[in-house]
This record gives C-alpha cells, structure tokens and sequence, in this order.
C-alpha cells in the first residue's frame, strides 16, 4: 500500500495513470486541456474509466519542448488539482514536475504523489520531496527534453540506466527519504533512441533488484511509431501492446493517454497472472 498523502494507493495489482496535460504543447494531446474545465472533465472521463491516479502537468517534456516558469506551472496546474481535489476526492492525483516549488504548492493544493522525470536532480527538490512527506517517482533521463534525443549513446543501456536509479535512491534514503515511498520509471523515450527502449522493455524484469514498485509510459510512444510507422493518433494499439508486456514483467503502474483500455489490458494481465 502506498501512501500518497492522505489518500492510500493499492498496488497489489497494477494500477493506471491517466495522463493530464496542461500544456498547450505535449507531443500528444498538447492544447485539448489546457483549460481548467476541459482538464477537469478529463479528469472526470479517466476516473470513471478505472483510473487509479491522475498525473498533472504544467510543462510539456516532448523532445525539443521549451521550458516553462516557475510561475507559470504553478499557474497551470494548481487550479486543475484542487478542482479534481474536490470533484474526485478518492482519486490519487500526481504532480508531474521536476521544480521543487512547484512540487509545494501541488500538494499544497491536493496533490499526494511527485513524479520526476530528473528525478530529484534540481537544486531543492530532495529537500522539498523529504519534507512533503509524499511518494515520489524517479525517472531516469539522458540530458534536457531539448537535445535528449540528439544522437544519445550507451555502451548498456540497460545496465547504466538501472545504476543510474540505483543512484538516485541512495540519494534519496541519505536524505531521509525512505525507501517505502520511492518508484522508478526506466524512462521510454527520454534520452533514447527505438533500440535502447526495446532493450529497456525486453530486459524490464530486471529493474526489480531495485526493490521499488516500476511505472513504465509507453504510451503514443514514438518507439511504436518507429516500429511501425504508425502516426501519434494511430499507436492506440501499439500502446496496450507494450503495456502489457511491461505488466507481464512486474511494472506496477502504468502511465496513459488511453486509460479505458489500459485498465482492460491490467485486468487481464492480472487475471492470467493471479490465476492457478
């Protein structure tokens, strides 16, 4: 059970995360709910569609995204939280940001998980992350979402991304961050190219050793447009596809765009997966 706040989250079997976008740039959906009631009415669709937590964002991280004020995502997504808050009062909703003030006034406003595509990596935000008393996702990037997909290289791409979050754990527990409330995300896409996240995928059960629950996003990946030529608005498919191998391989949260038949694919796996 992990504890997000006042509000508790089961992951004895996986869970989906319904992305929100308060961007007028993502690479996906950029624009569609960048107002508060467009966002809050998608909140309400995902929530209704089996959605275990919400993921709020203020910045768009797509390849080559600009970068956004301080200001200006706390003037995004605060609105948003406390209106799913207080609509929604059971769900689980997460911040996605890396910005520790940020990360203040989410969960000021309701928020009871940070995910961290730095992962914890900015000047503040181990501090601000102990202090608040929330969990937090750790993901792994190679560089900014502005030149993270110019030509990035590995010599094991698997091997130095598990050290890389390895690393950021003991960073974490050393600054009083227990282990209890920490999750790791590999990172699809981020710093990456279609090779490095196959590989990441085939070898994902061994992100286990890390001894933290596993979130993967993989959806409306530009690896399944890579793979097969599909467009963003066409990799529905492609998505629950690559969700379901991860899920077969112990992630426990599941990061979408499309959460009705994400929560199908979850279901499933986890009925094959249960059964004797």
């Amino acid at each position: 059970m992990l504890e997000c706040g006042d509000r508790r989250l089961d992951l004895t079997r996986p869970a989906v995360m319904g992305i929100l976008n308060i961007t007028p740039d993502s690479f996906s959906d950029g624009g569609d709910f960048f107002s508060p009631d467009a966002a809050l009415a998608q909140a309400r669709r995902m929530a209704a569609e089996g959605a275990a937590i919400i993921d709020v964002g203020g910045e768009s991280t797509r390849p080559g995204a600009d970068a956004v004020s301080e200001a200006e995502e706390i003037r995004r997504v605060v609105p948003v939280i406390a209106a799913i808050r207080a609509a929604i009062p059971a769900l689980v909703i997460s911040i996605d940001t890396s910005k520790p003030a940020v990360m203040r006034a989410a969960v000021a406003a309701g928020a009871g998980l940070i995910n961290d595509v730095r992962a914890l990596q900015e000047p503040g935000a181990l501090e601000a992350a102990r202090e608040l008393d929330v969990p937090v996702c750790l993901m792994h990037m190679r560089g900014e979402p502005s030149t993270m997909q110019q030509a990035p290289g590995y010599d094991d791409v698997v091997r130095e991304v598990i050290e890389f979050l390895a690393a950021r754990i003991e960073a974490c527990l050393r600054a009083g961050i227990p282990r209890a409330r920490l999750l790791i995300d590999p990172g699809f896409g981020f710093g990456k190219t279609a090779a490095h996240n196959l590989q990441l995928l085939r070898r994902l059960d061994r992100f286990r050793a890390l001894g933290c629950p596993l979130l993967v996003g993989l959806s409306r990946k530009s690896l399944i447009g890579a793979v097969l030529g599909y467009p963003v608005e066409d990799r529905l498919y492609g998505s629950i596809a690559l969700a379901t191998m991860a899920l077969w391989q112990g992630a426990s949260i599941v990061r979408a765009h499309d959460v009705g038949p994400t929560v199908d694919a979850v279901r499933l796996c986890s009925a094959v997966m249960e059964s004797n």
